[in-house]
């Protein structure tokens, strides 16, 4: 992570729910008030995920909080934003979707330089064994560390 990027929502139920790879980073078509409501911190990435219809990929279900100082031309909340992508991504993307059942996941928004992106990523589902394995690494690792932390302060 570079120093002009300033994480505003991150998805962290995506890698529990989902093995991801392919990640990619695409703009985000907003109107109006969304950009100033973004740079208060009001958007959420639960049960958002990314549709591609007509050569065009949209993110649906990706909450921005309404704009508090808006007035009536206040946006949607759950609007359906457009992504931007090269055509030769979005086909390579619909391509993979189609063919090994994937899905495409939005893992974090952030904004560059005043630009808000968005993080995209391929994902395929984890069943429920593989969500337990991950549950007991993530408990490991944290046993170690704690183990490590208490033997360094003796």
């Amino acid at each position: 992570m570079n120093n002009s990027q300033k994480i505003i929502a991150k998805n962290s139920k995506a890698s529990f729910n989902y093995f991801l790879s392919d990640f990619l980073e695409c703009g985000l078509s907003l109107v109006g008030t969304e950009i100033k409501a973004l740079r208060v911190h009001g958007a959420s990435l639960n049960d958002a995920y990314v549709i591609i219809r007509n050569n065009e990929a949209y993110i649906v279900n990706m909450h921005i909080a309404p704009y508090d100082k808006g007035n009536i031309f206040n946006h949607d909340p759950l609007r359906t934003r457009k992504l931007l992508l090269h055509k030769k991504e979005i086909l390579k993307l619909g391509q993979k979707v189609k063919e090994k059942q994937y899905t495409i996941i939005p893992t974090k928004v952030y904004l560059v330089r005043g630009k808000a992106k968005l993080e995209i990523a391929l994902g395929k589902g984890k069943k429920l064994y593989d969500k337990r394995d991950s549950e007991k690494e993530r408990d490991d690792k944290r046993k170690i560390d704690k183990a490590i932390k208490n033997y360094n302060n003796k």
